[in-house]
């Protein structure tokens, strides 16, 4: 069990890094003069050196001559580094074109959407209460596809996209900081390479927009590491049931934002939309505390039964000790009155 001093730091670490994620529209918002496509090439770049300080400042470089050596772990990191590309692309478009509701929907979507992977491509059984949440996140989209005339593509593609990353990143089987410095290593010619083609066009924001435009795209490094390092801080110190509860803030600060900071319409069948979403997660994350605390019982339970098995054995050993020590005494007072020794005569 960790300390209790422990689960704090990890609390706040994962606080940090959950907060830092869903005010991340307001930092994408301040670069909106730059079009979505430049800083993704930014955020592609500078993400790079800042693994690179983390890697050197931890030491950790052993893991990069073993990846180099295994073709189908390299294949893997650059599945991951296109589709998180695509993640990327699209949040960030869509928080610049007034769409930070939806983009948030995909975030809240994204836990339904990883269960559904887990039963159609890993072939895992879901529990009855995980059926319910999922048949109740896809009657949400299907609500808001009515009612809107179109269906919610954004948030569909975002939880997607992060989904299938998280699915991939499995067979990969490398911690945070690597894999995230492998799979930016794999961006970083394509994204220097379109920054070159801006600047030789003189259309980049990075060389015309001021030294606060700089900046801040620069900045997009230390915006994409900073909660990623956090993150992993708080997986390594808390339960895998208060990371999966926890996840949920950054869409829920997104949703905050979009409605008090961006002012972004919610008519009547939206809030259908989002009531059914929430009411699906509710029933997930119930679900998920439910199983926790049966677990614990359970193991519970079985270190009890092995305490007393442990109990009994030593009773039952001790008693064979005694046992045997009562028989070599009476051996040996018999054999002392069967031969009392040598009679000395006079």
């Amino acid at each position: 069990m960790q300390p209790r001093s422990d689960q704090r730091t990890g609390l706040a670490f994962g606080l940090a890094a959950y907060t830092m994620w869903g005010l991340l529209p307001l930092y994408w918002h301040l670069l909106d003069a730059a079009a979505p496509s430049e800083i993704l090439a930014h955020r592609m770049m500078w993400s790079l050196p800042v693994a690179v300080i983390i890697l050197a400042v931890l030491r950790r470089w052993s893991w990069i001559p073993l990846l180099l050596r295994q073709p189908r772990r390299l294949g893997l990191v650059l599945v991951c580094a296109l589709v998180i590309s695509v993640n990327w692309f699209l949040y960030i478009w869509a928080v610049n074109a007034g769409h930070v509701l939806e983009a948030s929907l995909g975030y809240f979507i994204n836990p339904l959407v990883s269960i559904a992977f887990g039963v159609l491509v890993l072939r895992e059984r879901l529990r009855p209460l995980q059926w319910t949440a999922v048949g109740i996140g896809t009657l949400a989209v299907v609500v808001m596809t009515v009612a809107y005339g179109k269906v919610p593509w954004i948030a569909l593609i975002l939880a997607l996209s992060f989904a299938t990353y998280g699915l991939v990143k499995k067979g990969i089987k490398l911690d945070g900081i690597e894999g995230f410095s492998a799979e930016t290593a794999m961006q970083l010619l394509p994204a220097l390479g379109f920054l070159i083609y801006l600047g030789a066009r003189g259309e980049s924001s990075f060389v015309t927009g001021g030294l606060g435009q700089a900046l801040l795209l620069a900045g997009c490094g230390i915006a994409t590491a900073v909660p990623l390092i956090c993150f992993g801080a708080a997986a390594m110190r808390l339960p895998l049931v208060t990371i999966g509860m926890m996840q949920y803030l950054a869409p829920t600060f997104q949703f905050v934002l979009g409605l008090t900071v961006f002012h972004e319409e919610m008519p009547p069948e939206r809030w259908a939309g989002f009531a059914l979403v929430w009411l699906a997660l509710c029933v997930l994350t119930w679900d998920a505390l439910r199983t926790a605390r049966r677990a614990r019982t359970a193991l519970a339970a079985a270190g009890a039964r092995a305490g007393e098995a442990a109990t009994e054995a030593a009773l039952a050993e001790a008693a064979v000790d005694e046992a045997a020590g009562e028989a070599t005494a009476t051996a040996q007072a018999g054999a002392a009155t069967a031969d009392p020794g040598p009679r000395i005569t006079q």
